[in-house]
Parts: C-alpha cells; sequence; structure tokens
C-alpha cells in the first residue's frame, strides 16, 4: 500500500520478536505460511522494483536473518523416518510432539515458501525438506487407496511411511492448498517444477469430469463434489471457493481457456452462496442435491425440512451457519476480475465487505459470526483470524488496486 511509515515500524519490530521460545503449540503450516511466507514475501517486496523506493539495507536483511532463524526451529518437523513433517511442535528447545499423520494440504503447503527460502539464501536445505515430503503426494502409495481418481487424492498420511490411510478428499479443508500450490510451483519455476504442472492438469481435468455437480433446478450452478473412494458427497465449504481462483490461475498460466471458463463457473457459484443468505455471506459449509442422481440414491439425500424452502430457492442448503472471516470467495473474485476485466467482480467484491463490515465489526476489530443466515449473523464469537488480515483485506484492496497491476490476459477489454 506504499505506507512507508508503517513499514519503517515493522522493520524495526522483526528483529525483536523471540521464535525461540512460546507457551503455546506451533502448527507447521500455520506458522510457515503466516510468518515463514510472510517474512519472505516482505523482503521479497523491498528488495524488488515494484516502486523503486525500498532497497536492501540493514533492516531489510534483518528480515531475511529472521525467516533463516525461524526456519531451522521449524525443520525439526521433518525429522521422520520418511521425511513427512509432523505438523505439531514445540519451541524451547525445537521438537516434535509425536503426530501419527499429517495432511496434504500441510505437506503440500511447505513446498513454496521452503524453496524461496532455498533460493534466496543459496541453502539448499530449506527447499529439499519441502521437496521431499512433496514426492509422497506427487507419487502416492499406495496409489489405490491415496488416490482414487487420477491426480485427486486422500486426506491423510502416515508420517512414518508416507503412505495414505484414506481415499477421502475434496477442494477443501485439509486438501486445498496441495492443489492450489501445484500450479503454483510450476509458475515459480517452470523447468524444476514441471511435474507439478502435470499433477495440476490431472487434477483439474478429473475435478471436471467426475466432480461437477449441479443442484436439481439450478443448473446455472456449478459445484465441485468431496469424494470417498469413487462415492461422491454432495457438501462444499466456504474453503473450497478457492478453486474458482485456482482454475482461472492454471488457465491463464497454461494458456487454456477451458479451466479459465471452468473457474468462472465455479466463482459465480460461490457468489450465490453469498447472495442467497440473510447477511450476504457465504457459509462455512453448505449441501445440495445433485440433479443427476436419484433423489433416493443414499448419498443424493434432500435438504432438511426447514431448510426445504431456502434449498429451492438458493440451490443449496445450510449445513454449518458459521463464517469465520474466511477469503476463498472475496479470492476468486480477485482472479476472476484480473482475467476478465468485468467490473461485476469488483462490484460482488464491495458488496461482500460491506456485508462483513455490517455483520461482523466488532468495535475496533472484527468477529466470526455464529449465524450467517440471522439478519445480523446471529452472535459474534469475540475471535479475528489472522487470515482476515493476511488474505481477505488483501484480496479486497488489489482487487481495486490498478497501480503496478495490469490485467493478467487477453480476455480483457
Amino acid at each position: 500500500m506504499q505506507n512507508y511509515p508503517v513499514v519503517d515500524r515493522i522493520l524495526d519490530h522483526i528483529p525483536k520478536i523471540n521464535f525461540d521460545n512460546t507457551t503455546d503449540e506451533v502448527s507447521l503450516f500455520e506458522t510457515t505460511i503466516r510468518y515463514l511466507g510472510g517474512m519472505l514475501s516482505a523482503y521479497d517486496l523491498m528488495t524488488g522494483n515494484i516502486t523503486g523506493k525500498m532497497r536492501e539495507t540493514e533492516a531489510v536483511r534483518a528480515v531475511l536473518k529472521q525467516a533463516v532463524h525461524l526456519a531451522d526451529n521449524l525443520k525439526v518437523a521433518f525429522d521422520t523416518p520418511s521425511g513427512v513433517p509432523d505438523n505439531s511442535l514445540r519451541f524451547g528447545p525445537p521438537r516434535k510432539l509425536g503426530s501419527d499423520t499429517n495432511s496434504i494440504a500441510t505437506i503440500g503447503t511447505l513446498v513454496l515458501e521452503w524453496t524461496r527460502l532455498s533460493d534466496i539464501t543459496g541453502n539448499p536445505v530449506y527447499g529439499k525438506l519441502a521437496q521431499r515430503a512433496e514426492t509422497y503426494l506427487l507419487s502416492p502409495r499406495p496409489q489405490l487407496i491415496g488416490e482414487p481418481f487420477p491426480g485427486l487424492l486422500g486426506t491423510s498420511v502416515k508420517i512414518a511411511t508416507g503412505e495414505f490411510v484414506d481415499s477421502r478428499g475434496g477442494w477443501g479443508a485439509a486438501d486445498d492448498s496441495f492443489y492450489e500450490y501445484l500450479i503454483k510451483m510450476y509458475l515459480y519455476d517452470p523447468v524444476r517444477f514441471a511435474d507439478y504442472k502435470r499433477r495440476w492438469i490431472l487434477a483439474a481435468d478429473s475435478s471436471m469430469k467426475y466432480l461437477v455437480s449441479h443442484p436439481i433446478g439450478r443448473p446455472d450452478l456449478t459445484y465441485l463434489a468431496m469424494w470417498n473412494s469413487k462415492s461422491l458427497n454432495f457438501v462444499s465449504e466456504h474453503l473450497a471457493c478457492f478453486s474458482g481462483g485456482n482454475f482461472i490461475l492454471g488457465g491463464l498460466t497454461l494458456d487454456m481457456p477451458e479451466y479459465v471458463n471452468f473457474g468462472l463457473e465455479l466463482t459465480n457459484s460461490c457468489h450465490n452462496t453469498y447472495i442467497s443468505t440473510a447477511t450476504n455471506i457465504g457459509p462455512e459449509v453448505f449441501r445440495w442435491q445433485d440433479d443427476r442422481l436419484s433423489p433416493n440414491a443414499p448419498n443424493n439425500p434432500p435438504p432438511p425440512q426447514n431448510q426445504s424452502a431456502f434449498s429451492a430457492a438458493s440451490g443449496f442448503w445450510i449445513e454449518s451457519a458459521y463464517y469465520v472471516l474466511r477469503p476463498e470467495v472475496v479470492e476468486s473474485y480477485y482472479y476472476a476480475y484480473r482475467a476478465t476485466g468485468d467490473p461485476k467482480y469488483q462490484e460482488w467484491a464491495w458488496d461482500a465487505f460491506l456485508a462483513i463490515k455490517k455483520a461482523c465489526r466488532a468495535g475496533s476489530g472484527f468477529s466470526n459470526i455464529e449465524n450467517v443466515n440471522l439478519p445480523m449473523g446471529g452472535n459474534h464469537t469475540d475471535f479475528q483470524e489472522t487470515f482476515w488480515f493476511a488474505e481477505v483485506l488483501k484480496y479486497l484492496y488489489l482487487i481495486f488496486s490498478e497501480v503496478s497491476l495490469p490485467c493478467l490476459c487477453a480476455l480483457c477489454p
């Protein structure tokens, strides 16, 4: 945002952070994407050429030094027989808590930040740790359990062996960012990570072939089902609504408009979850009845009676009504706008911001709410998520910022 006095305060603060001790459990996943990723991104922005106003100074180098120090504490997580990391750690001193399994989202999300740290510092250790763990996801074992559809995986992996223990999955919690980072790694370095592109294409094609579902009476809506082996569950999450943006990014990266267009379908359908509720905010978990299967199929039940009218109008019903300040829908709006230049996505983003401000504002901050289908969201839960700042406000800012952010492809007018 070019607010340089605030940048100076941040630069003054970061060297003072003590990453050696904490009274709480340390999540390898959350600490990587927030702290490590945040410092690496800050370092890249401040040493890059986005404004010409920042340069590598002692204060900027201190940001990278802290990133290295934090990674050196975190890397104990990878000290397992397979190299699959333990997500649960303690510091003071750094140690694992002895988890049995880890999820593909956690394992697959580490690779970008840890590779970037190696590339900046010239120390290959960090990238090798994360890339070794990723190999178990690129070549899942046993395949019949770990890969029920080509490119689409189960969720949990044994830390001791790297083997999959289930065939359940989706584009939502515990799975999501594995798929997200496949195409981002290829975009980061198409030579080193060509196989990541292949795996993303497999996952994207299988999703379009096997998971696409339209609710009864709403053929205009397209959602991605979850799976348990070959059986589909017609349920999705606010988390899974990043998939629209990810398909758009993949289509732009690979110059394949069919992925962009499919991503726009998914984005438009997630917009429907927002405009259908009393708060104009989408729920945490929602279900629908698939229009191809028999309404009597065991995996295709009708909505509860108290939501039948809501479902008939909106095409889905609410299973979990919370909103926990999630970014995924506005994230996909951002990609859709950058791909098309269509101002309706800016309008949708602004509507979302006003709705969140109205329902979630709590004094000087913002709170999770209990029920998106009550006029003011029901009760506040008195908790403000880190990703409210790191993602929601970031995408809302970027979708309206025209400075140094040209449209991403020739679809723009």
